[in-house]
């Protein structure tokens, strides 16, 4: 339950038209003002058309690096507020936008805390990119991200690592008004987004923060400065916060790794902490794990973060974290021993390159879209089995009728749709093209 702050100074409420007007004529809310709006927004005071009013006159106005901090304290104390205080290692949670073939996170996890990093995770609806995180560790036999805070607490105790879902006590006021975001189109908004990722890492006990924020046609973000802009936001913003945050700017305008779908992925992950795994994947988890143990203090220079985090990778602890999170939340851990019990598709087909030449560019949001015509369900959910592997990545030369890609699907009335989809995402050329910079920008 949200407790309420009272203030020492006389504070007049005002009207919500008011506040509206402010905004909208590019006016910047006091921290009194802002406070007032967040418990109108859970007390439910704040009408709803008003509140869309208000979401649409940020979207246009933006808010002050001070006005957003105000947002972002003001929802993490709309709930629960994760106390994590008697475990002694440094917390440090990561944060993506989302992007297809991003499985990370689940490789992050238990790396972090193999080498001493407590990494309170909780997977929200913003960091998903067509197939969420959860669904794809659901194909793990047993396991269950669903939680209770008490449970959640425990399991960092006991394992150093988690991936659970949302939790609906966490930052309440932050989903209300992300709802209202996703009916007025005003998702985008640098200072929304800002401030409900803050809010919500916070109040799940971290105390700093590994931005990764991804641009490109495979991601939310289609704009290479306005993710720049978003990753100066969240760590400006988490700097007056007293919280330590860095942001990665990664490329999206391609799959990453080798594989999109559900199981696939989770196998490609394993892959990776068996010492594996496709260069592109390798890097990004090197490069977002070095600012992870060197943001907690673990490691200093950048020479000791690369070789604490490498060394972790290949002497197997980093997998072994990986099996007792599983365990720990209920997963069958032999699926990780021996990933051909993971569920597996009946057809296997292959993409033929229509003529020879150099993959010139890649529509990752269209191989996402045609991944989830292939497996996804009339209730939206996606078959385990079904995706894309071997991708063919930018740069790479094919001959004529040689594989871009191999599809793996269960229903075949599905398949040529999806086929659209995937056959457009591919555009060769005589001539190589330059290779895309995986990381773009380092922010901090």
């Amino acid at each position: 339950m949200r407790k309420k702050i009272v203030s020492t100074r006389k504070f007049i409420k005002p009207t919500f038209t008011y506040l509206i007007e402010k905004k909208r004529d590019g006016g910047e809310f006091t921290h009194d003002e802002v406070r007032y709006i967040v418990d109108s927004i859970y007390d439910k005071e704040l009408p709803d058309f008003q509140l869309a009013a208000l979401a649409v006159a940020i979207y246009f106005q933006g808010m002050s690096a001070q006005e957003t901090a105000t947002l972002a304290e003001e929802m993490m104390l709309s709930g629960e507020v994760v106390d994590l205080s008697r475990i002694t290692m440094p917390k440090i949670d990561k944060y993506s936008t989302g992007g297809v073939g991003d499985k990370t996170t689940m490789v992050l996890v238990p790396l972090a805390a193999a080498c001493g990093v407590v990494m309170p995770n909780m997977n929200g609806v913003d960091e998903d990119f067509v197939i969420s995180l959860i669904d794809k560790l659901g194909s793990i036999k047993g396991f269950n991200a669903e939680m209770s805070l008490d449970a959640f607490v425990d399991q960092l105790r006991e394992t150093g690592c988690v991936i659970a879902a949302q939790s609906k006590e966490i930052a309440p006021v932050d989903n209300l008004l992300y709802e209202m975001r996703q009916y007025t189109a005003t998702v985008p908004s640098l200072p929304l987004i800002t401030g409900s990722v803050l809010a919500r890492k916070l109040a799940q006990g971290a105390e700093g923060l590994v931005v990764d924020v991804k641009w490109g046609n495979g991601a939310y973000i289609k704009d290479v400065e306005q993710a720049r802009q978003l990753a100066r936001s969240i760590t400006r913003v988490g700097r007056s916060m007293k919280r330590r945050c860095v942001a990665l700017v990664t490329d999206m305008n391609q799959p990453l790794g080798d594989t999109a779908g559900t199981s696939l992925e989770v196998k490609e992950a394993i892959e990776l902490l068996k010492g594996g795994g496709p260069d592109d994947l390798k890097e990004l988890v090197l490069k977002l794990g070095m600012e992870i143990v060197r943001l907690a203090g673990v490691a200093g220079s950048t020479l000791s973060a690369k070789q604490t985090v490498q060394r972790h990778l290949k002497d197997g602890s980093a997998l072994e974290r990986f099996k007792e999170m599983i365990a720990a939340q209920g997963g069958d851990t032999s699926f990780i021993d021996d990933p051909s019990k993971f569920p597996e598709a009946k057809y296997v087909r292959k993409l033929p390159a229509p003529k020879r030449g150099y993959v010139h560019t890649i529509n990752a949001g269209m191989i996402a879209r045609g991944v989830q015509l292939l497996g996804a369900n009339k209730k939206g959910v996606l078959d385990p089995a079904v995706g894309v592997s071997e991708i063919k990545k930018v740069g790479t030369q094919v001959k004529q009728g040689e594989p871009l890609m191999m599809i793996h699907y269960n229903d075949e009335t599905k398949l040529e749709t999806a086929l659209d989809y995937l056959c457009s995402a591919y555009r060769l050329a005589p001539k190589r093209p330059n290779p895309p910079q995986l990381v773009v920008e380092r922010v901090a």
